[in-house]
Formats: C-alpha cells, sequence, structure tokens
C-alpha cells in the first residue's frame, strides 16, 4: 500500500529555558542555561543540589486549584503543552473528525512526585493505609495522554509509550506510522516529565549519574566537554501535531515540516550504559535514513542525545562518524541538553520542536559550556560549540536515547 505522507502543524513546549515555544526557541539561540539550584526542597543533605527546573510556573497559573490538585506536575505540563501545540495548528475542533484524532504521549517514569508523597506520608504515619483517591490515576504515565483527549474530545488511538529517555521520541515514531497507515488524520504527540523531586534527584544520584557541578551550575551541563561529570535533570514537556499531508493541505495549515521518517534499534548491551562502540546507535541512525529514504548526505544537522556523560558522548559521536563518514565533517551537531538539561521522557520531543524550528529559522542552536577539548572526540566535527550558527538546514535528525538501551531516531525535512 502507498504509504500517506505526514507532517508538523503544530508545536508546543514548556521547558526549563522558556515557558511556551516562542520563549524557548529565544533562549535556545541566545545560550541561555537552565540549570540553577533546586527550589523545591531542603538540599542540604543530597550531594546535588541543581537542577533545570522550570522558572516562573505556577499551577494557579494555569488550572483552577481543584483540577491541579488532582494532576501530578507531568501530567500538567502535558496538557499546557499540548493546548498551545492545538491552538498552534488551529485545528476546527467543531470540524474534525475526533474519532481520527489520537494522542500518542512519551513518560518515562509519569507521576513520581505523587508516588513519593503518598508512600512517606503513609510511612510517617501510624500504619492505617490512608490513600488520596486521585493517587493512581494521578501517578499511572498513560494518564497524560488520557487527559487530553478527555478535554478536547479525541477518540482516536490513546497512549503512553515508555522506553525511558526515549520515550517521546518513540511516541513520534508510533503517531507517525498511524498516520502513514491511514488510521488517523491527526495525532497530538510528544512528552512530559517531572522527576525533580526527592526520589528522582536520590535515586539518579545514588547512580552516579549526574553532575556534581554545584559550585557552577550554570555550566554543569557540558556535553562534548572533557571535563564533563554527568548530566543535569531537567523536566517539562514538549508537544507536536502530527497531521496527515492532504488533510492539512485541504484547511490550509501551515506546515512546519515533514516527519521523513524514524528508526529503532537496541543496544542489549547494559541497564545503563551505552556499549562502547555505538553498535545500536549507528543501527538506529541507519534505519531512520532507510525508512525516510534518504542518503546520507541529505543530512544538515543532528541533535544530539549528547547527555553530557564521559562515555554516552563519546560513544554517540563515533557512531556519527561510522554512519556518515566523511560528510560527517559537513554536519551541523549540537546538544540542546546544555541549556536543557535531561528532560528524560520528554527529550525526545523538545529536541525534535529545536531540530523543526532549526530548520525553519535557518539557526543551529549552539551546545553551551564547551571550553575544554575531548581528546577522544574527532576534532573535524562540528560540534557548534557555544554560539548558534546560522546554516540552511533541509534535513535535520534528532537522536534519543534510554536506559535499557532504547534508541529511538526521528528525521524532519523542509517541504518540497
Amino acid at each position: 500500500m502507498q504509504l500517506k505522507r505526514v507532517v508538523v502543524t503544530g508545536l508546543g513546549a514548556l521547558t526549563p529555558i522558556g515557558n511556551n515555544i516562542e520563549e524557548y526557541w529565544d533562549a535556545l539561540i541566545s545560550g541561555k542555561s537552565g540549570s540553577a539550584p533546586i527550589t523545591y526542597y531542603d538540599t542540604e543533605k543530597f550531594k546535588v543540589k541543581f537542577a533545570c527546573e522550570l522558572k516562573n510556573y505556577s499551577t494557579e497559573d494555569y488550572f483552577d486549584r481543584k483540577e491541579g490538585r488532582k494532576l501530578d506536575r507531568f501530567a500538567q505540563y502535558a496538557l499546557i503543552s499540548s493546548d498551545e501545540a492545538i491552538l498552534d495548528s488551529k485545528l476546527d475542533l467543531e470540524k474534525v473528525d475526533k474519532f481520527r484524532v489520537g494522542v500518542i504521549w512519551g513518560a518515562g517514569i509519569g507521576g513520581l512526585e505523587t508516588f513519593q508523597n503518598e508512600v512517606m506520608n503513609f510511612a510517617n504515619g501510624d500504619g492505617t493505609p490512608r490513600f488520596n483517591p486521585f493517587f493512581i490515576p494521578k501517578m499511572i504515565a498513560d494518564i497524560a495522554p488520557g487527559n487530553i483527549s478527555i478535554k478536547h474530545g479525541f477518540m482516536g488511538p490513546n497512549y503512553t509509550t515508555v522506553s525511558a529517555c526515549a520515550s517521546s521520541a518513540n511516541a513520534m515514531i508510533d503517531a507517525l506510522n498511524y498516520i502513514r497507515l491511514g488510521h488517523c488524520d491527526v495525532i497530538v504527540t510528544g512528552g512530559s516529565e517531572a522527576a525533580v523531586t526527592i526520589a528522582g534527584m536520590g535515586g539518579f544520584g545514588a547512580m552516579h549519574a549526574l553532575s556534581t557541578r554545584n559550585e557552577s551550575p550554570e555550566t554543569a551541563s557540558r556535553p562534548f566537554d572533557a571535563t564533563r561529570d554527568g548530566f543535569v535533570l531537567g523536566e517539562g514537556a514538549g508537544a507536536l501535531v502530527l497531521e496527515e499531508y492532504e488533510h492539512a493541505i485541504a484547511r490550509g495549515a501551515k506546515i512546519y515540516a515533514e516527519v521523513a521518517g524514524g528508526g529503532m534499534s537496541s543496544d542489549a548491551y547494559h541497564m545503563t550504559a551505552p556499549h562502547p562502540d555505538g553498535i545500536g546507535v549507528v543501527r538506529v541512525m541507519e534505519n531512520c535514513l532507510r525508512d525516510a529514504g534518504l542518503s546520507i548526505e541529505d543530512v544538515d544537522a543532528i541533535n544530539t542525545h549528547g547527555t553530557s556523560t564521559p562515555l554516552g558522548d563519546v560513544a554517540e559521536l563515533k557512531a556519527i562518524t561510522k554512519v556518515f563518514g566523511e560528510h560527517a565533517k559537513n554536519i551541523n551537531i549540537n546538544s540542546t541538553k546544555s541549556m536543557t538539561g535531561h528532560l528524560l521522557g520528554a527529550a525526545g520531543a523538545i529536541e525534535a520542536i529545536a531540530s523543526i524550528l532549526a530548520m525553519e529559522h535557518g539557526i543551529v542552536p549552539p551546545t553551551i559550556n564547551h571550553t575544554t577539548v575531548d581528546e577522544n572526540i574527532d576534532p573535524n566535527l562540528n560540534l557548534t560549540l557555544n554560539k548558534a550558527q546560522k546554516r540552511d538546514v533541509r534535513v535535520a535528525m534528532s537522536n534519543t536515547f534510554g536506559f535499557g538501551g532504547h534508541n529511538a531516531c526521528v528525521v524532519f525535512k523542509k517541504l518540497d
């Protein structure tokens, strides 16, 4: 059968460097860091005292008190970013066939704060099981797309993908394929996460996965730098409206880009560490290009997974060099996690949005905080260091990998 074409017609973002798409993009191209001391709880006894929290965010600004109490922060973020994307798409919700509109969302953890608080309250009590009746529906990861569909009446496919930090990239790939195969006309997709909590920071800290640069949190996320020492945990959400091409054209929609293809693979190597030779990463990029029908020479920019970990950054760049060969030197490679931190299950969505906006504006956001060359990294690669670079980007790739060896890659192209 002939696969249908899929395009992006709406964007929404709630990030540590901007609470909407315009703020997010302005911060990206100006090289703004979202890392700062944690304000959510007392960090005195914690080894890591900083993260990429949302700024100037209050539940009361978006939800009434009753509604807000029923929603974990990760679900709040999902609703806010998806509302922006739907509004941006200019979908006529009175005319669209809601049985052909779905919501496929990504979350690596879900309602961690809700789970943490309920269990701590029980542990601090007298053993009587007093739990909030909204405990389970606030916590479960699939409640985010459920709430989006309930709010707008979307009755197409509705579920959450969970693949650690690759979750929202997998959600986008699923959305792409549902529309390609003719099952839907429109899917709201993306991801959200709210793991900057006592349990989240404590857990990742115990793994020695986080940067401990407490004296300079704004420079702690430093992908590709020789002195990098771990990632910075972030929170927020990114949302995209994906739409069948003819459906979008028929209603005169603004089209940001075409979703050319997606690829997936597994490292099958270790619970948390990447394969040192990047075997799974090589395969996921090859799978993505094959799915999109593109050659290596077509790719102009790659937003890497680039978490600022000693092993991961080198393995990914080795894989890029293996896949793209000499053409790798011609690609603008960057890591926007240097600014946003690592949004876990939302990372793929906000980084896909960064890739799409780079195409639209002809500017590749920088990899900030780079001061020291890593001898293990090919010096011929253009890592877009410290300053945004103007470039006509016609094809942009976004890599996202997760604990457990989950690899996902999505590629976008300017509409012909």
